[in-house]
């Protein structure tokens, strides 16, 4: 099983996503985040994620070019007033809008947001 997560920057959102699949979900579901616009790691994306043990710190930013998107089972995208990047693949869609975090509180939001979603997928998932 493969989950692709997916948004603009690759900063904050997917990379937190990234962080939470890979803690939430079994060993043996490959996860990967990219963006259409790779930026920087959010340092506050760092730091909410930090607050519930989960270490991205050593995350990197990636383009969609970086990934293989063809491989997905599952491409979730988390855009919300942005536009998100389309993709071919076969994957099964999901769009969870996630509204782009300005300050901590909204990271927190935002981090809770996608691990309730990340939980009720591992639940289908099983």
């Amino acid at each position: 099983m493969r989950i692709l997560f997916l948004c603009v920057g690759n900063s904050a959102r997917s990379q937190m996503a990234e962080g939470l699949a890979r803690a939430l979900l079994p060993a043996t579901v490959t996860v990967e985040s990219a963006g259409s616009e790779p930026g920087t790691l959010n340092p506050a994306a760092v730091a909410v994620m930090a607050e519930i043990g989960i270490d991205i710190s050593e995350h990197q930013p990636k383009g969609l070019d970086a990934v293989d998107i063809a491989a997905a089972d599952f491409i979730v995208t988390l855009c919300a007033e942005e536009i998100c990047p389309v993709v071919p693949g076969a994957g099964k869609r999901l769009h969870w809008p996630t509204s782009d975090p300005v300050d901590i509180e909204s990271f927190r939001r935002a981090r809770e947001q996608i691990r309730e979603r990340i939980e009720a997928l591992s639940r289908r998932l099983t």
